[in-house]
């Protein structure tokens, strides 16, 4: 029997089992998150290559550069649990396995919205007045915090259940 399985908390449930849960939930999660990462990078990649690209102020450039380089970091964080996981494989490290990579998801999460925005950005500044288009991906920004940060926040105070 494993060290890790002789722990149990209140619902019956080994430490391993419980890493085991908590590492699979992670994967779903990642499962979500990679492919429209990867996408959105392509798309971006692409822009830069287009002729009306070249006549845009260096206001989009910028805005360009940063949303390119937030969506390769983005990228590069959701992927790094797979590197992970195959360098700790049957090394009996799930507990930090599962802390690490959550880690790495959450800063690949922050980095998705920054190039979200940026994306938004880059297309609102296109069709609206530049200041309208910032104040559009400040609201983007804002609904991302209440649905991702604010809301669980607030859900997580109000429950005596801890994961």
């Amino acid at each position: 029997m494993n060290r890790d399985e002789l722990t149990y908390n209140r619902d019956g449930e080994g430490t391993g089992e419980r890493l085991d849960r908590h590492w699979n939930e992670l994967l779903q999660e990642l499962r979500l998150v990679q492919t429209g990462t990867q996408i959105l990078f392509a798309f971006l990649l692409g822009i830069a290559f287009q002729n009306q690209f070249h006549t845009t102020d260096g206001f989009t450039h910028a805005v360009y550069a940063a949303t390119l380089i937030a969506a390769a970091l983005a990228v590069a964080l959701l992927l790094a649990p797979v590197a992970f996981h195959r360098f700790l494989y049957r090394k009996g490290m799930r507990d930090s396995l599962v802390t690490i990579t959550d880690r790495l998801a959450r800063g690949g999460m922050v980095f998705l919205v920054a190039a979200i925005c940026g994306g938004v950005l880059i297309a609102l500044d296109v069709v609206l007045p530049r200041p309208a288009a910032i104040a559009v991906v400040a609201a983007v920004l804002l609904w991302f915090a209440t649905f991702w940060l604010a809301l669980p926040a607030y859900i997580r105070s109000r429950s005596d259940i801890r994961a």
